[in-house]
Order: C-alpha cells, then structure tokens, then sequence
C-alpha cells in the first residue's frame, strides 16, 4: 500500500508540474544575469522560444516537465555574441595576409569584391559561416555587406539571430552602385524585417574615410526614422586618424559626431584610435562598441583602450570582423582569449580585463552593444532561450578552479556541443541540424576556385 501511495504522490507532484518543451541541465550554469549567478548542477526551463525559469536541476525538474537534456560533465552559457562580422567574406578566407589595411582592402579585398560577388557568393558565404559560428555556440552576431536581403534569408534558414545592415559607401558597390541607391534597398530590407523576431535590421554607413557626409547623415535620418541601430566602422587605423586630422581638423569620432552620426542607437567597430575627449564623446552619446582584438593585431592597427571604456560604462562586445585577411576565422573563445590578455600587455596589468570582463563582452555586454539586452546575453526568465552546452572533459579542461578562467583561457570553439536559439536546436553533439555541412563545403571550395582564378587574370 506504501508503495502504491508514494507512486500516486509522485505522478500527482508531475501532474501539478508547469509544462515546458525542454529542461536543459548541466553540471554548472553561468546565468550572465545580474547578479551573475553560477548554478551547480542547475537547468534551464524552456517553452516555445522563450526562457520559462533558471535554477538548480531539482528544483527545475520539481516545477517544469517537459522533454530534458543533461549535460553531466558541461556548463551551460548564454550563446555567444558577435557583434561586428562581414559574414560572406568566408569565402575570401586568408585571401591577402600580413598586409596593412590599407593595401588589403584597395589591392586585393574590392578587386576580388568587384570580381566575384554576387546574389548566390552571398548566400553560400554567409551559410558557410553560419555554419562556422554556430558549431563554434555563436548565436547572434552582427553583420555589414551587401546583398542583405540575401543574408537575411540565409540566416534565418541556419536559424541564427542577426542584425543586418546593408553598407553604405561612395563607390560602386556590387549590389548598388550609389549611396542613394544603397539606402533606399536599405528602407526596404528595414521594413521587411522590422518586426522579425531573428532578424534586427540597421543601416551600416561604411567609414568616414568611404562614405561621404551627406550618406551619413541621410543613413542617421533613416535609422531614427525607424528606430534601428546604425553601424559603421570608427577610428580603426592610426592612418585614418591623422588623415582626418588633417583634412577636417578633428579626429574621426568628433567627425562624426560633428556629422550628427551619434544622435541615435549606434554600433562603432575597431574604436582603436581615440582620446579622453573622443572617449567622452562616446559616453556620453551612449554609442556601443565592437572591440576587434584579432583584427586590429592582425592587421597592426593598435589595440583598443578597452579597459578605459569599461570603466567609463561604455557596452563593449566581442567582435571577429571578416575572415578576409583581417580574421580567418569566426571564433569568439579566440577573441576572449586575446582581448584579456591584450589590455594586460598594453596596460603592464595582470588585472586588467579579467576572464570574466572577457565572457561578459561576448554574452551580455555584446547584446548591450546592440541594444539587444532585454531579449539575449543571459538565461533569465523571459529572455530569448539561446543557449549553448560546452564540454568541461577534455584533457586543456581538467582540472576546474574557476568557470569564468576556464571559458576564457582554457575552452575552445571545438568544445561546444549543443547550441539553442529561439528555443530551437541548431546543433546537438556537434551535429548541425539547420545547415548541410557537406555541400555548404563543397560550394565555399568551388568558390575559392573562382576567386583565385579571377585574381589571377589581373
């Protein structure tokens, strides 16, 4: 009778449990939220695309029911956040190395860009580093090319978040071959996707030293008129610096903040080459920022003030920028890795940007950045449920002192196991389930074929 009794008690405990799609458990849990909680043994609740509840595994698993996953010997992170990318250049992967900026972009960069891209290099480009960021628990990233319409689609079918912008610059362009021509695709492609729930659409001003002033200003107009973020790159070289120093007598940022750029939601990637007073400009428009780490040392540009502007209050994220020249790869645990130990060997400070300053950058300081922290960045309840799983049993992860450390300097991209955005499994054992590996490689090789052979004809 006892026995029977306890079963009875059990299977009404489930009954009165709050149905859920997923609880997701692990042996260790990094929430990112406020307090910054680390759970032991904790899970996460899921229903439909959002987070229902984030506590300790039998506390989730007394409340919720609902299909589970366990990771015994993993953490549980918030996806990863990159926040400054130009996703189809996947396809020019290594293209120009170890050269200035300068020279890779005129000599090699919009050469093979005039040569090659198209509609379909877009597509296959931007699949092939989906595929990338995903397998490597990016689940949001921030993106400026051309043929956005076309990346849209293709991120939506890999089911990663975007926010898109199509740039804007004083040259022919493959898609556009005016700034005016540029911004009103842009008008379309912000009202198509305004109110999608993966895709954030902005308008992407390319530089100051590409783009003329009166595209600047027409491309603030737009995003304020509808309420989307722009994005451009800032004060990315020393050389830039001192050109616009002196042709207009200031340096980029007080340029652009002359050119009324900031008066709204913005996103300024590289922000290498800045003073106090560009810092305070920054601040006090609230602009965010995408720290490059990897780009800018590859291409010698310097090495971002970050510890200055965390300490100012700037939102400052994680970006790989292009894999080009600049970067040859998507991989933020790279970037955490190198933006630490950056600001600690510029700075003589072991302590500056500690590991956890670092995950903070690629979790929730990233959605920040994009003024995206209400929706992802950490598990919360009624935050989007991106989410991935990394693995904590390799022999580069044993043993374990301290969780935000291990992220940062120990784990790899090729640690990550399962990835969630929207409430839905992008990856699962490492296996992509939205994406074709095998023909998404089989194209990006077919590609690198054409490029070389058009480079060649030069």
């Amino acid at each position: 009778m006892r026995r029977i009794f306890a079963l009875s008690f059990v299977s009404l405990a489930l009954f009165g449990a709050e149905p859920a799609d997923w609880i997701v458990s692990a042996h260790w849990v990094l929430t990112m939220d406020r307090d910054r909680r680390v759970l032991e043994d904790g899970a996460v609740a899921i229903r439909g695309a959002r987070i229902l509840a984030v506590g300790s595994r039998s506390q989730i698993e007394a409340s919720y029911r609902g299909r589970k996953l366990h990771r015994a010997n993993s953490l549980l992170a918030p996806g990863l956040v990159n926040t400054h990318t130009h996703v189809p250049m996947s396809l020019m992967r290594g293209l120009a190395d170890d050269r200035r900026l300068r020279e890779w972009l005129e000599d090699y960069i919009f050469p093979a860009e005039a040569r090659n891209v198209d509609a379909e290099f877009v597509r296959w480009g931007t699949r092939l580093a989906c595929l990338e960021m995903m397998l490597g628990g990016t689940t949001t990233f921030a993106e400026m090319y051309y043929f956005e319409d076309v990346i849209a689609e293709a991120t939506r079918e890999a089911g990663l978040r975007g926010v898109l912008g199509e740039t804007i610059i004083g040259f022919p362009a493959p898609d556009f071959k005016t700034p005016e021509a540029a911004l009103a695709f842009n008008e379309e492609f912000i009202r198509r996707y305004r109110n999608d729930p993966w895709i954030v659409p902005a308008v992407a001003p390319h530089s100051h030293e590409t783009t003329p002033e009166a595209a600047y200003r027409a491309a603030r107009s737009l995003a304020n008129r509808y309420g989307v973020p722009l994005m451009t790159h800032l004060a990315e070289t020393r050389q830039g610096r001192e050109e616009a120093l002196k042709r207009y007598g200031m340096s980029p940022v007080r340029l652009l903040d002359a050119w009324g750029v900031f008066q709204g939601r913005t996103l300024a990637a590289h922000v290498v080459w800045v003073d106090e007073e560009d810092l305070a400009i920054l601040q006090r428009r609230g602009v965010g920022i995408a720290h490059c780490p990897s780009s800018n040392a590859k291409l010698a540009s310097g090495v971002a003030p970050v510890t200055r502007m965390l300490a100012l209050g700037l939102a400052v994220g994680l970006g790989t920028d292009g894999p080009a020249g600049s970067n040859n790869d998507f991989n933020l645990f790279e970037e955490m890795d190198l933006a630490a130990k950056l600001q600690k060997v510029t700075t003589g400070d072991p302590q500056a940007l500690s590991a956890r300053q670092a995950l903070e950058m690629a979790t929730i300081l990233g959605a920040r950045a994009l003024g995206l922290e209400d929706r992802i960045g950490s598990l919360e309840p009624g935050k989007y449920a991106d989410l991935i799983a990394v693995r904590l049993d390799r022999a580069h992860a044993v043993p374990l002192y301290d969780l935000y450390s291990q992220m940062v300097y120990a784990l790899k991209a090729s640690d990550v196991t399962d990835v969630m955005v929207h409430g839905r499994w992008l990856v699962r054992d490492g296996r992509p389930l939205t994406l074709d590996a095998r023909r998404i490689l089989s194209k990006a090789e077919e590609y690198g074929r054409r490029v070389r052979a058009s480079l060649a004809q030069r």
